[in-house]
């Protein structure tokens, strides 16, 4: 094949020494038809193929693959061929080659069929318009690998961007995760675009019409904030969140962070949305902290309290004192044994309620099948049932965690009192707990132990010096008063009781 510099000798040759056609093919060996090719244009013409290569293998499965690509178009998003699934067809169906010529076809084919896509580029007014998302990332928890979703909010304005990490997509936490942005960003934006989701949307209807959650509703307008929805399956709508997402995935998850507790992981996620606005955007006037400066201006501001972003319902205590939910069962006190009471589930924690008043409260489980207590719970029914406090499962489940202390004081009172007395006068002792924090109570009972007074009496003096230490009173000055320097120095005269005898 010719190249430039063939075509550069044989031009100069011809047009500035004036050599002809013939001697220029007589000295470099070019035959005429290509150096007359040379004179019309300055450089060769790229090879073209004049009829595609033959593919023996897949050639005749070409059209077949197009077939099902155009037939995967029509299928939820979720759901359409792979180029592996393609492979796995075309098997079925006969074909003997490699599965990566499948993979290049169709890669090739989707790349053709980009190309032709143009998109409009757009501007936003500040405050006005946000836009939210779902991402996927893996943790490692507590020693173990935990596959975590995390809710991504992003002002289109300003750039910021907010990432908090949940164990699940559900409504609560998609209105928390709201909220938990609002308070980040400053304010709540004028408008936010989202995807089809179904903690927002119940049933797509015709256009851009949509049937809304309820609950999802009344956040809404709590919040005043309008909500704007993407035509289905047209992420591009939304383009700048689902760059942040794929941003926090390589970012703030890379390498997998190392936590102990969701609590722990949002903190981190929190610090590196703090730092992340320190960025420059390439074609901003501005850093996107100054941006973002101007932009609270215009966003609405926080209603008085914020919404209970929970999911609500009723719920009845069972005999042992516990209420159901997604197959836990969560203790309330005893009294309210049998009555019917309200459920708020919240991401993290569960709170249950009697006539708007709570009366527990407990981290959420996120397991299948377990029960969940407060011991605090069952000890006003320990008191009229000591004889089962060495079986009681709550207090079995804190005898495993209290401090050593506590079992000490517990055996002894057993032994001073018994018939049941010493059991109670210990029960007595933890429920101070219901009125002051663990680890004063704690500390109140090792005191009491180490300075001989196992009792509850004992530990309550202990607690109260704790709670309210007496101060030393420091020495009056009475260097302006001489007369009253040697008042209590005197010597006492025990004679003047004498004086009482000879009154009687």
């Amino acid at each position: 094949m010719r190249k430039v510099d063939d075509y550069e000798r044989i031009r100069k040759a011809y047009h500035i020494e004036g050599l002809s056609i013939r001697e220029i093919s007589r000295q470099y060996g070019h035959g005429r038809r290509l150096i007359r090719k040379a004179l019309e244009r300055p450089i060769p013409d790229r090879y073209q193929l004049s009829q595609p290569r033959r593919s023996n293998v897949l050639g005749q499965y070409r059209q077949r693959i197009l077939d099902l690509l155009q037939e995967s178009e029509k299928l939820p998003r979720k759901q359409r061929y792979t180029a592996h699934r393609l492979y796995e067809i075309l098997v079925k169906e006969g074909y003997t080659g490699c599965e990566g010529n499948v993979h290049n076809f169709v890669c090739r084919t989707k790349k053709k069929l980009k190309a032709g896509k143009a998109y409009l580029p757009l501007e936003f007014d500040a405050g006005k318009d946000a836009q939210v998302d779902w991402g996927e990332a893996v943790v490692n928890m507590g020693g173990v690998e935990v596959k975590v979703q995390f809710f991504v909010m992003r002002l289109n304005y300003s750039r910021v961007r907010f990432v908090k990490a949940y164990p699940f997509q559900k409504q609560e936490a998609f209105l928390d995760g709201h909220e938990s942005g609002f308070h980040f960003l400053g304010g709540v934006p004028q408008r936010i675009t989202y995807d089809n989701l179904k903690t927002a949307v119940f049933r797509i209807l015709e256009g851009h019409n949509r049937q809304e959650q309820e609950a999802f509703k009344a956040f809404r307008s709590y919040y005043l904030f309008d909500s704007h929805y993407c035509t289905p399956a047209q992420g591009h709508e939304k383009g700048g969140v689902e760059n942040d997402v794929g941003y926090a995935q390589r970012n703030f998850f890379s390498p997998l962070p190392r936590v102990n507790s969701y609590e722990e992981l949002n903190q981190l996620l929190l610090e590196r949305c703090q730092q992340d606005v320190d960025r420059h955007v390439r074609g901003q006037a501005a850093p996107v902290v100054e941006l973002w400066e101007i932009e609270k201006v215009h966003l609405l501001p926080f209603p008085k309290q914020d919404y209970p972003a929970c999911e609500t319902r009723p719920v009845k205590a069972n005999s042992y004192s516990q209420v159901a939910f997604e197959t836990n069962r969560y203790s309330v006190p005893h009294p309210y044994a049998g009555k019917q009471l309200v459920l708020r589930a919240f991401p993290f924690k569960i709170e249950v309620l009697s006539l708007e008043q709570m009366i527990a409260s407990h981290p959420r489980c996120f397991g299948r099948e377990q029960d969940i207590f407060d011991p605090l719970h069952y000890l006003l029914l320990l008191e009229q049932r000591p004889g089962a406090f060495e079986h009681a499962l709550p207090l079995r489940q804190w005898r495993k965690k209290w401090p050593a202390t506590y079992e000490q004081l517990f055996r002894g009172l057993q032994e001073s009192k018994p018939d049941g007395r010493g059991i109670r006068g210990f029960i007595a002792i933890l429920k101070l707990h219901q009125t002051h924090a663990a680890d004063l109570v704690e500390t109140a009972v090792d005191m009491a132990v180490r300075c001989g007074m196992p009792s509850l009496d004992g530990v309550m003096y202990q607690l109260q010096q704790i709670s309210s230490p007496q101060h030393s009173a420091e020495p009056l000055d009475l260097s302006g008063l001489p007369q009253l320097a040697n008042i209590g120095c005197q010597p006492v005269d025990l004679q003047v009781y004498n004086q009482l005898l000879e009154v009687r």
